[in-house]
C-alpha cells in the first residue's frame, strides 16, 4: 500500500480500534498490522499527536508481563473525530469506486 495513502487512514484505524476498548501502543500496532503493514515508529508519533490535540487521554496500568503499560482512551472529541473520519472515508471510497466502475474493471496497460 502506498505510504501516503496509508498515513491518511491510520488515524481512522487507531480511532476506530479505540472505540471498541482502550489499548496500549504495541497492541494497536499488532492489531493494525494484521491488515496493514505498519511499524511502531509510525504509530507512536500519531498517538502523541492525537493526545496533544485532545482526541485521546492516557493512563498507566500494571502489566503481568513487565513494566506498566500506557493505555490510550478516546475522549468525547476523539469519538466525534472518529465518526467524522469514518463518514469521510466511506464517501471517499464510494467516489473512487465510481471511477473504477466507469473503467468497467479494465486494466489499462
Amino acid at each position: 500500500m502506498d505510504i501516503q495513502l496509508k498515513k491518511g487512514v491510520l488515524d481512522l484505524c487507531v480511532l476506530s480500534l479505540l472505540t471498541k476498548k482502550d489499548r496500549y501502543g504495541y497492541e494497536l500496532v499488532n492489531e493494525i498490522s494484521k491488515t496493514i503493514t505498519i511499524s511502531e515508529g509510525t504509530i507512536y508519533p500519531l498517538l502523541r499527536r492525537l493526545k496533544r490535540d485532545g482526541y485521546v487521554t492516557t493512563y498507566l496500568e500494571e502489566s503481568a508481563e513487565g513494566a506498566p503499560r500506557k493505555y490510550y482512551q478516546l475522549t468525547s472529541s476523539g469519538k466525534k473525530l472518529e465518526k467524522q473520519l469514518e463518514q469521510e472515508w466511506v464517501s471517499f471510497v464510494e467516489k473512487v469506486g465510481k471511477f473504477l466502475n466507469e473503467r468497467g474493471g479494465k486494466q489499462d496497460g
